[in-house]
């Protein structure tokens, strides 16, 4: 049996005294996509959270190519090849887009990704360059943030609720991205509300209920009546 690039065992996390997490087992391997789907405060963000280290586990807990790394800190994880589309962007509003983009390789990682490399995926922000981060739309605004993520050439790409707050033309265009990147040879994870998106573009799913995961499986195979049980916790017919 093959070794998950990903893998949590039992993972708990907590804010102060509230716990978020109750004992996830999540794998992913090389060259999946996987989505994760739930309701508002489900835990997904929190889940994302740990995994880049930004919320400290069980060292054991959390493995990455078979080594634990649930109490590593952030810039060793972004080295590792991990890295991190956060939910609102989050972009350094004082800097330019070419700034920010900048910005994704401090890790200093080799690979596919660099500066020309974003500019090709996403034209529009070699047009504005130079211009600062908070003069873009909320879609260019979240084309740096992933080109950001990418210039740090990560093995795993984890994107948190990529279309929030997006028009439907924006999100449709951001979802074509995505394959491109996954040829690339990135594994993608991506944290989503949008279920009908969410099923589209991924090979399984894992549904999250209340820090639990309710429902995991193949995309393809998954029922509407057992996504939304697994999603609201409501039963079909009741």
């Amino acid at each position: 049996m093959r070794t998950s690039l990903l893998s949590t065992d039992n993972l708990i996390a907590h804010y102060g005294d509230f716990q978020a997490l109750f004992g996830i087992n999540f794998d992913i391997q090389e060259s999946e996509k996987i989505a994760i789907i739930g309701a508002n405060g489900s835990g997904k963000s929190t889940f994302l959270k740990s995994i880049t280290g930004l919320l400290k586990n069980n060292h054991k807990s959390i493995k990455y190519n078979g080594n634990p790394i649930g109490k590593s800190n952030p810039d060793v994880i972004a080295k590792l090849g991990i890295s991190l589309v956060p939910e609102g962007r989050q972009l350094f509003q004082s800097l330019s887009v070419e700034e920010n983009l900048m910005m994704g390789g401090l890790s200093m990682r080799t690979g596919h990704w660099n500066l020309e490399r974003i500019y090709e995926l996403f034209p529009i922000l070699k047009e504005r360059s130079n211009q600062n981060s908070t003069e873009l739309s909320g879609g260019q605004q979240q084309m740096v943030a992933i080109g950001r993520a990418l210039m740090s050439n990560p093995s795993i790409l984890l994107c948190d609720e990529l279309s929030l707050g997006l028009a439907p033309i924006v999100i449709k265009d951001i979802y074509k991205i995505l394959p491109k990147i996954c040829d690339e040879g990135v594994t993608v994870v991506i944290v989503e509300q949008d279920i009908k998106q969410a099923i589209n573009f991924s090979d399984r799913v894992y549904c999250f209920q209340e820090g639990n995961i309710s429902l995991q499986g193949d995309s393809e195979k998954l029922t509407q009546a057992e996504i939304k049980q697994a999603y609201f916790g409501i039963e079909e017919g009741v």
